[in-house]
Protein backbone atom coordinates (compact mmCIF):
# COMPACT_ATOMS: atom_id res chain seq x y z
CA UNK A 1 0.00 0.00 0.00
CA UNK A 2 1.40 3.39 -0.96
CA UNK A 3 1.88 5.99 1.77
CA UNK A 4 -0.65 8.79 1.86
CA UNK A 5 1.94 11.33 0.73
CA UNK A 6 2.25 9.44 -2.57
CA UNK A 7 -1.49 9.20 -3.09
CA UNK A 8 -2.48 12.83 -2.59
CA UNK A 9 -0.41 14.58 -5.23
CA UNK A 10 -2.03 17.93 -4.50
CA UNK A 11 -2.74 18.69 -0.88
CA UNK A 12 -4.36 22.09 -1.61
CA UNK A 13 -5.93 21.83 1.80
CA UNK A 14 -8.16 24.15 3.77
CA UNK A 15 -7.86 23.92 7.53
CA UNK A 16 -11.23 23.82 9.28
CA UNK A 17 -10.86 25.01 12.84
CA UNK A 18 -14.05 23.23 13.96
CA UNK A 19 -13.21 19.85 12.40
CA UNK A 20 -10.95 17.07 13.56
CA UNK A 21 -9.66 16.59 10.03
CA UNK A 22 -8.54 18.60 7.02
CA UNK A 23 -10.46 18.29 3.79
CA UNK A 24 -8.63 17.77 0.52
CA UNK A 25 -9.95 19.95 -2.30
CA UNK A 26 -8.26 18.01 -5.09
CA UNK A 27 -6.49 14.71 -5.59
CA UNK A 28 -5.01 16.00 -8.87
CA UNK A 29 -1.64 17.72 -9.33
CA UNK A 30 -2.05 21.53 -9.01
CA UNK A 31 -1.04 22.33 -12.59
CA UNK A 32 -3.40 19.71 -14.00
CA UNK A 33 -6.23 20.86 -11.73
CA UNK A 34 -5.71 24.43 -12.95
CA UNK A 35 -5.87 23.26 -16.56
CA UNK A 36 -9.01 21.19 -15.97
CA UNK A 37 -10.75 24.15 -14.38
CA UNK A 38 -9.59 26.46 -17.19
CA UNK A 39 -11.44 24.39 -19.79
CA UNK A 40 -14.48 23.26 -17.77
CA UNK A 41 -15.30 25.48 -14.80
CA UNK A 42 -17.96 28.14 -15.41
CA UNK A 43 -18.73 29.53 -11.97
CA UNK A 44 -21.12 32.46 -12.21
CA UNK A 45 -20.67 35.65 -10.23
CA UNK A 46 -23.19 34.91 -7.49
CA UNK A 47 -21.74 31.47 -6.76
CA UNK A 48 -18.25 32.94 -6.77
CA UNK A 49 -19.23 35.62 -4.26
CA UNK A 50 -20.92 33.07 -1.99
CA UNK A 51 -17.83 30.85 -2.14
CA UNK A 52 -15.49 33.75 -1.41
CA UNK A 53 -17.55 34.95 1.55
CA UNK A 54 -17.60 31.42 2.93
CA UNK A 55 -13.86 30.94 2.37
CA UNK A 56 -13.16 33.70 4.91
CA UNK A 57 -14.98 31.77 7.66
CA UNK A 58 -13.09 29.53 10.14
CA UNK A 59 -15.38 26.67 9.09
CA UNK A 60 -14.62 27.08 5.38
CA UNK A 61 -13.55 23.43 5.07
CA UNK A 62 -17.20 22.44 5.05
CA UNK A 63 -17.74 24.05 1.64
CA UNK A 64 -17.60 21.92 -1.50
CA UNK A 65 -15.19 22.93 -4.24
CA UNK A 66 -16.55 24.82 -7.29
CA UNK A 67 -15.66 21.97 -9.65
CA UNK A 68 -17.70 19.61 -7.48
CA UNK A 69 -20.62 22.03 -7.55
CA UNK A 70 -20.46 22.17 -11.33
CA UNK A 71 -20.19 18.39 -11.56
CA UNK A 72 -23.26 17.92 -9.40
CA UNK A 73 -25.14 20.43 -11.54
CA UNK A 74 -24.04 18.50 -14.63
CA UNK A 75 -25.52 15.33 -13.14
CA UNK A 76 -28.77 17.15 -12.37
CA UNK A 77 -29.08 18.23 -15.99
CA UNK A 78 -28.15 14.77 -17.25
CA UNK A 79 -30.99 13.07 -15.35
CA UNK A 80 -33.47 15.91 -15.86
CA UNK A 81 -33.69 16.54 -12.12
CA UNK A 82 -36.31 18.92 -10.75
CA UNK A 83 -36.52 17.71 -7.13
CA UNK A 84 -33.39 17.77 -4.99
CA UNK A 85 -32.86 16.72 -1.37
CA UNK A 86 -29.82 18.08 0.46
CA UNK A 87 -28.62 16.83 3.85
CA UNK A 88 -26.04 19.25 5.19
CA UNK A 89 -26.29 22.76 3.75
CA UNK A 90 -23.60 24.85 5.47
CA UNK A 91 -23.72 28.23 3.64
CA UNK A 92 -25.67 26.87 0.71
CA UNK A 93 -23.21 26.77 -2.19
CA UNK A 94 -24.23 23.29 -3.32
CA UNK A 95 -27.88 24.18 -2.73
CA UNK A 96 -27.70 27.12 -5.10
CA UNK A 97 -25.53 25.36 -7.66
CA UNK A 98 -28.09 22.58 -7.91
CA UNK A 99 -31.07 24.93 -8.01
CA UNK A 100 -29.54 26.90 -10.85
CA UNK A 101 -28.76 23.69 -12.74
CA UNK A 102 -32.34 22.44 -12.37
CA UNK A 103 -33.99 25.72 -13.34
CA UNK A 104 -36.68 28.05 -12.09
CA UNK A 105 -39.29 25.29 -11.66
CA UNK A 106 -37.10 23.21 -9.32
CA UNK A 107 -38.04 22.11 -5.83
CA UNK A 108 -35.37 21.77 -3.15
CA UNK A 109 -35.62 20.47 0.40
CA UNK A 110 -32.49 21.45 2.34
CA UNK A 111 -31.77 20.01 5.80
CA UNK A 112 -29.47 21.62 8.34
CA UNK A 113 -29.35 22.52 12.04
CA UNK A 114 -27.56 25.89 11.80
CA UNK A 115 -29.45 29.10 11.22
CA UNK A 116 -26.18 31.04 11.43
CA UNK A 117 -24.58 29.29 8.46
CA UNK A 118 -27.71 28.86 6.35
CA UNK A 119 -28.60 32.54 6.75
CA UNK A 120 -25.53 33.29 4.64
CA UNK A 121 -26.85 31.12 1.84
CA UNK A 122 -30.39 32.47 2.08
CA UNK A 123 -29.16 35.92 1.04
CA UNK A 124 -27.62 34.53 -2.14
CA UNK A 125 -30.55 32.20 -2.86
CA UNK A 126 -32.90 35.17 -2.76
CA UNK A 127 -30.60 37.33 -4.88
CA UNK A 128 -30.40 34.58 -7.50
CA UNK A 129 -34.18 34.24 -7.58
CA UNK A 130 -34.39 30.80 -5.94
CA UNK A 131 -35.43 31.79 -2.43
CA UNK A 132 -38.95 30.42 -2.89
CA UNK A 133 -37.73 27.21 -4.54
CA UNK A 134 -35.65 26.15 -1.53
CA UNK A 135 -37.50 24.73 1.47
CA UNK A 136 -34.96 25.00 4.28
CA UNK A 137 -35.71 22.74 7.25
CA UNK A 138 -33.82 23.71 10.41
CA UNK A 139 -33.97 20.52 12.47
CA UNK A 140 -32.03 17.29 12.91
CA UNK A 141 -31.98 15.76 9.44
CA UNK A 142 -33.23 12.38 10.66
CA UNK A 143 -36.41 14.07 11.89
CA UNK A 144 -36.92 15.90 8.59
CA UNK A 145 -36.31 12.76 6.52
CA UNK A 146 -38.65 10.67 8.65
CA UNK A 147 -41.32 13.35 8.26
CA UNK A 148 -40.91 13.32 4.49
CA UNK A 149 -41.27 9.54 4.48
CA UNK A 150 -44.32 9.58 6.77
CA UNK A 151 -46.08 12.18 4.64
CA UNK A 152 -45.32 10.30 1.39
CA UNK A 153 -43.39 13.18 -0.10
CA UNK A 154 -43.08 13.24 -3.87
CA UNK A 155 -39.93 11.28 -4.83
CA UNK A 156 -36.71 13.19 -5.32
CA UNK A 157 -34.47 12.92 -8.38
CA UNK A 158 -31.21 13.49 -6.50
CA UNK A 159 -30.14 13.48 -2.86
CA UNK A 160 -26.82 14.80 -1.55
CA UNK A 161 -25.51 13.51 1.79
CA UNK A 162 -22.92 15.87 3.31
CA UNK A 163 -23.52 16.14 7.08
CA UNK A 164 -22.11 14.51 10.21
CA UNK A 165 -20.36 11.33 9.12
CA UNK A 166 -21.49 8.85 11.82
CA UNK A 167 -25.10 9.25 10.66
CA UNK A 168 -24.39 8.78 6.95
CA UNK A 169 -25.67 5.17 6.91
CA UNK A 170 -28.93 6.32 8.51
CA UNK A 171 -29.32 9.11 5.97
CA UNK A 172 -28.59 6.74 3.09
CA UNK A 173 -31.29 4.27 4.18
CA UNK A 174 -33.84 7.04 4.32
CA UNK A 175 -32.76 8.45 0.97
CA UNK A 176 -33.43 5.03 -0.57
CA UNK A 177 -37.06 5.55 0.40
CA UNK A 178 -37.18 9.12 -0.86
CA UNK A 179 -35.28 9.00 -4.19
CA UNK A 180 -37.03 7.57 -7.24
CA UNK A 181 -35.75 4.49 -9.10
CA UNK A 182 -33.11 5.72 -11.52
CA UNK A 183 -32.40 8.70 -9.28
CA UNK A 184 -29.06 9.49 -7.67
CA UNK A 185 -27.80 9.47 -4.10
CA UNK A 186 -24.53 11.41 -3.82
CA UNK A 187 -22.33 11.09 -0.73
CA UNK A 188 -19.53 13.53 0.02
CA UNK A 189 -16.09 13.20 1.69
CA UNK A 190 -15.85 9.47 1.03
CA UNK A 191 -12.06 9.64 0.50
CA UNK A 192 -11.57 11.69 3.67
CA UNK A 193 -8.44 13.50 2.48
CA UNK A 194 -6.87 10.16 1.55
CA UNK A 195 -6.99 8.93 5.14
CA UNK A 196 -9.50 6.31 4.05
CA UNK A 197 -6.57 4.07 2.98
CA UNK A 198 -4.30 4.77 5.96
CA UNK A 199 -4.47 1.68 8.21
CA UNK A 200 -3.02 3.68 11.08
CA UNK A 201 -6.00 6.04 11.07
CA UNK A 202 -8.64 4.62 13.41
CA UNK A 203 -10.51 7.87 14.01
CA UNK A 204 -14.30 7.45 14.21
CA UNK A 205 -15.15 9.32 11.02
CA UNK A 206 -12.52 7.39 9.06
CA UNK A 207 -13.85 4.05 10.31
CA UNK A 208 -17.44 5.06 9.51
CA UNK A 209 -16.53 6.11 5.99
CA UNK A 210 -14.53 2.95 5.31
CA UNK A 211 -17.51 0.81 6.27
CA UNK A 212 -19.87 3.11 4.39
CA UNK A 213 -17.91 2.68 1.16
CA UNK A 214 -17.73 -1.09 1.58
CA UNK A 215 -21.45 -1.30 2.34
CA UNK A 216 -22.31 0.70 -0.79
CA UNK A 217 -20.08 -1.60 -2.87
CA UNK A 218 -21.97 -4.65 -1.59
CA UNK A 219 -25.43 -3.06 -1.75
CA UNK A 220 -27.56 -4.74 -4.45
CA UNK A 221 -30.17 -1.98 -4.22
CA UNK A 222 -27.89 0.50 -6.01
CA UNK A 223 -25.17 0.77 -8.64
CA UNK A 224 -22.21 2.75 -7.30
CA UNK A 225 -19.14 4.56 -8.57
CA UNK A 226 -16.67 6.58 -6.50
CA UNK A 227 -14.85 9.53 -8.03
CA UNK A 228 -11.87 11.58 -6.70
CA UNK A 229 -13.66 14.90 -7.15
CA UNK A 230 -13.39 17.30 -4.23
CA UNK A 231 -12.86 15.12 -1.17
CA UNK A 232 -14.30 12.09 -2.95
CA UNK A 233 -17.89 11.69 -4.04
CA UNK A 234 -19.85 8.43 -4.15
CA UNK A 235 -22.62 8.21 -6.74
CA UNK A 236 -25.34 5.61 -6.28
CA UNK A 237 -28.10 4.97 -8.82
CA UNK A 238 -31.23 3.64 -7.12
CA UNK A 239 -32.48 0.47 -8.79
Amino acid sequence: MLPISNIIVNSNLTVNQSKTSVMAKSFVAPELQTYIESVTLKENDILRRLREETSAMPEAGYQISPDQGQFMGFLAKAVGAKRYLEIGVFTGYSTLAMAQAMGEDCQVVACDISEEFTNVGKRYWAEAGYGLNIDLRIAPAIETLDQLIETNAEPFDIAFIDPDKPNMPNYFERCLKLVRPGGLILSDNVLWSGKIIDPADQEENTLVLRKYNQDRFKDDRVDVVLLPIGDGISMAIVK
